[in-house]
């Protein structure tokens, strides 16, 4: 197999890592909401699926189109990264347990977690989304994917982070 299938195999299955992502998010968002979940950023929701959806999908078509080579170096570092990120936001799904979940949903008199990655960062799973939307396209030196993703979720994320934080504190 050739570098460009391998790496999009390995966008395959950060794509079905997200699909999993998603079930335990649905879960626990109408577990949230039928205990008095109040939903925050509805409107930046949107934005975030497309933005994710066209890592997933941009990273491979650059790939396939451009043919850039791989750089062995960049492609091993940056393969540890996407593990790491991928560690690190499962490790915040476990921390927040049936309050996580893709959207900005606080539960009324739930107590904010602290523990895990909480205790030392206050948006670990962000650090995570930041991290591997720059490092799973240089897998394989998909750069424009790479720089078009960062620039467009620092953006989101700042709006995300204002919106969670604000909902944080309303309802604390």
């Amino acid at each position: 197999m050739n570098g460009q299938v391998l790496f999009t195999l390995l966008v395959l299955a950060v794509g079905l890592e997200r699909v999993a992502e998603l079930v335990v998010s649905r879960r626990n968002a109408a577990w949230s909401l039928a205990r008095g979940g109040v939903e925050s950023g509805r409107e930046h929701y949107p934005f975030m699926v497309v933005l994710h959806a066209g890592l997933l999908v941009g990273a491979p078509v650059e790939v396939w189109v451009r043919r850039p080579d791989a750089v062995p170096v960049l492609a091993c570092t940056m393969l540890a990264l996407v593990a790491a990120s991928q560690a690190l936001r499962w490790w915040c799904i476990a921390a927040l347990g049936r309050q996580w979940n893709t959207r900005v949903i606080v539960v009324p008199g739930a107590p904010r977690v602290t523990s895990g990655p909480y205790r030392r960062l206050p948006h670990p799973n962000y650090v995570a989304v930041a991290v591997e939307g720059l490092a799973l396209p240089l897998v394989h030196s998909a750069w424009g994917t790479a720089v078009v993703f960062t620039v467009l979720n620092g953006i989101l994320l700042a709006t995300r982070i204002r919106t969670e934080d604000a909902a944080l504190a309303r309802l604390a």
